[in-house]
This record gives structure tokens, C-alpha cells and sequence, in this order.
């Protein structure tokens, strides 16, 4: 009840955005809200732009309505779609768990440069494009804290069949990324992780000791080209989200 006394309070409040009107049929959307550029929380439904097969797009766009917008009577509803540029964040509940996206200035280049058999020449081209064509857009909140993390896909090749070889591994093997202290949003690897977190003697002790299973000590310095590579080999191979589950997650509790 609290709930959606809620959602019919701040669902008599507009947006001063411009977006894309769509009218529809009112199934049962999931409720959620979106925050507007003045930070302003808006309550309604939330409909994602992307799905099981592309969560990419839920990046790029989301659909909106305020509950002032919909009619159950009628059975319509009047989205608004908006992008990262028009508002700060939405949140939609899956079941009872809300999934929160931000907006992010991030150019996801480690994506751009990762091509493969099946993306070649012009191909690979157009996905580096992709990527790199997008600096600013939707990321899934993954952990809130000192260090925020936010969960990332990267993007296919425009045209490109949702069960190609390539789509298949942009859906199944997310990228994180991490903002410290709402700081310049950087990519997550064990060597930046390691920085992160040398300003509280707590989590760095534990780290220089080996006490994190997910982030262990490098055994042999390297610098140069070296020490590039062994940071690329391994932040392609480590379990991010172990180390974010484990050392953030600490970090975040006894580092304030």
C-alpha cells in the first residue's frame, strides 16, 4: 500500500525533457522510477528497452510513464522514451528486486579493440564504432558504496543475428567498471583495483598479505610493455566479480 501511494504521489509530477511519446496497451508493466536531470524522482512504469538476448540496449534507451500517463480503464498507457543524456537514472523492479541504472560518461575502447574471427575488417570496424561512438549511457548499479561498480555490456555489430557466435559472448560475459568517491568512471582490472583501495590501511594490508582469495599479490614486478600485457592477460581471465563480492564488498564495509 505504502508503496503505491508512492507511485500516485510522485506519478502527478512531469518531466521537463524532451522524448519520444508511444502510446500502448497497459499489461501489467513493472513499476519502477526514474530520476530527471534536475534529480527530481519521478515514480511509474518502467519498460526495459533491451532484453534476455540483447541487454546492451538497455544501455542506450528506456521507456517511461508516469502514473498520471496511464490508463487502466482504457487499458492504455503513454511511454516516454528517454536516453542517458535526458535523464540521471531509472530503476526497475524485477519481482521484488530493483535494478537500478545510472547515467556514465564511459567509452568502452578494451570492447572497441576486442574483435574476433567472425569480426573482421569492415565488420570490426562497425564494431568498434559501436563502441566507441557511445560516451555516455545507461550502467547497471552492480554494488553502492565508496567504490560504486557498475555492470557493462559491450556492443555488437550493427545487423548482426542475436544468436551469432559474437552476440552470444557480449551477453554471457559482462564487463564491470567502478567510479571511487563519484570520481571519473575507470575500467576494473586487479592492478586498478589495488590502487582503489591503498587508501585504507584495512583493505591494503589484507591485499600486500594475500588474504583476498579473488585478488592475489603479483609474485614478479614488471614494467613497460611487460607489465602491460600481463595486466591485460589477466584482467581478461580474472573473476571480477569475485573480487567484487570480496574485497569491494570489503573495502566498502570497513573503509569509510
Amino acid at each position: 500500500m505504502r508503496k503505491l501511494l508512492l507511485i500516485a504521489f510522485f506519478g502527478l509530477l512531469t518531466l521537463e525533457v524532451s522524448a519520444q511519446e508511444e502510446n500502448a496497451t497497459y499489461n501489467g508493466e513493472k513499476y519502477g522510477y526514474v530520476i530527471d536531470k534536475s534529480g527530481k524522482k519521478i515514480e511509474g512504469v518502467v519498460h526495459l528497452n533491451g532484453g534476455y538476448s540483447s541487454p546492451w540496449q538497455n544501455q542506450l534507451k528506456v521507456k517511461f510513464a508516469a502514473v498520471a500517463d496511464i490508463d487502466k480503464v482504457k487499458n492504455k498507457i503513454k511511454f516516454k522514451t528517454y536516453d542517458s543524456d535526458d535523464i540521471k537514472e531509472y530503476m526497475v523492479y524485477e519481482g521484488d528486486t530493483p535494478r537500478v541504472f545510472q547515467s556514465i560518461k564511459y567509452t568502452n575502447t578494451r570492447e572497441a579493440l576486442n574483435s574476433s574471427d567472425n569480426y573482421t575488417g569492415l565488420g570490426a570496424g562497425i564494431k568498434a564504432l559501436n563502441n566507441l561512438s557511445r560516451t555516455s549511457q545507461f550502467a547497471e548499479v552492480v554494488t553502492e558504496g565508496k567504490i560504486k561498480v557498475y555492470k557493462m555490456y559491450g556492443y555488437p555489430t550493427s545487423g548482426a543475428a542475436y544468436n551469432s557466435a559474437e552476440n552470444e559472448r557480449l551477453r554471457t560475459t559482462p564487463d564491470y567498471v567502478y567510479s571511487k568517491k563519484g570520481g571519473k568512471v575507470e575500467d576494473f582490472t586487479p592492478a586498478k583495483v589495488k590502487l582503489a583501495i591503498a587508501d585504507c590501511p584495512y583493505a591494503k594490508a589484507k591485499s600486500t598479505k594475500g588474504e583476498y582469495a579473488s585478488l592475489k599479490p603479483d609474485k614478479k614486478k614488471r614494467s613497460g610493455l611487460g607489465k602491460f600485457i600481463r595486466d591485460e592477460v589477466k584482467n581478461a581471465t580474472v573473476d571480477k566479480l569475485s573480487i567484487i563480492n570480496e574485497v569491494i564488498y570489503d573495502y566498502n564495509e570497513n573503509c569509510k
